[in-house]
């Protein structure tokens, strides 16, 4: 049987700002090169749902990947709803389902949970994770991570069917699975630290307060303190590739 090439279809929830766009391309072009760094070779197809740009079935695509993005989960936009229906759909078919910040949260208020903003604040700069759960989506090469974040916002009630993979002092819900299909991360990592400066300091005294800024920055600047790439990332796309492999096989018996 010919070997095929998985798709990923990449539902872009946010795009970069203005100011760092020709450099740093989109949010959906930060995870496909995120991805190609890591030798993989995916084909993708971006929907950029925030402007009502949505798949036709959740069938379009082998895999799906919800990016971050400015708005909140909360927000009431029609397609924000919309999305919500979508990772539902994608749930009850079983398709592998990568959420991102944005992702990560409304991946959770779509099966029951619920987000708000946290009342400790803004989460910016690199940050440690601890992997608290021995789930077979759990990374099981890690005990713990270190990436970029940037976020407000936080999933403070699990849907019921949720697994808490990864935690913090800051963000106790960092990594979820939702059975075997479904894998979402609070933090970036797609953001570069040399993105996330120059982010954390576009932001810095206009949405994130200076001190909270200067923190994470000071983080970012700190030599002594290595981002995870690598493993998180080869963590995520052997979830996409052993989840969709287990589909087809599943499909054809």
């Amino acid at each position: 049987m010919a070997i095929t090439t998985l798709k990923v279809g990449i539902l872009a929830a946010g795009i970069t700002p203005d100011e760092l766009r020709d450099e740093y391309g989109s949010y959906a072009d930060m995870f496909i090169e995120l991805f190609n760094r890591a030798g993989e070779t995916f084909a993708y197809e971006v929907f950029d749902v925030r402007d009502d740009c949505f798949p036709d079935s959740v069938q379009q695509c082998d895999a799906w990947l919800i990016t971050g993005s400015k708005f909140s989960v909360y927000d009431g936009f029609q397609w924000i709803d919309r999305l919500k229906q979508f990772v539902r759909d994608v749930y009850a078919e079983g398709r592998p389902l990568l959420g991102i910040c944005f992702g990560h949260q409304i991946i959770a208020e779509a099966l029951g949970g619920r987000v708000e903003k946290y009342s400790d604040g803004w989460g910016v700069g690199l940050q440690r994770y601890q992997v608290v759960a021995a789930h077979k989506l759990a990374g099981t090469q890690l005990k713990e991570f270190t990436l970029n974040a940037m976020h407000q916002d936080q999933v403070v009630n699990l849907p019921e069917q949720a697994c808490v993979l990864a935690s913090s002092t800051f963000c106790k819900y960092a990594a979820l699975a939702y059975g075997d299909a479904v894998l979402t991360l609070q933090a970036h990592p797609e953001f570069t630290s040399k993105f996330e400066r120059e982010l954390v300091s576009l932001r810095k005294g206009v949405v994130i307060p200076e001190d909270v800024a200067d923190r994470g920055l000071s983080s970012l600047i700190d030599s002594t303190i290595e981002r995870d790439e690598e493993p998180v990332v080869r963590w995520m796309t052997t979830f996409l590739k052993q989840v969709n492999n287990e589909k087809h096989q599943a499909d054809i018996t």
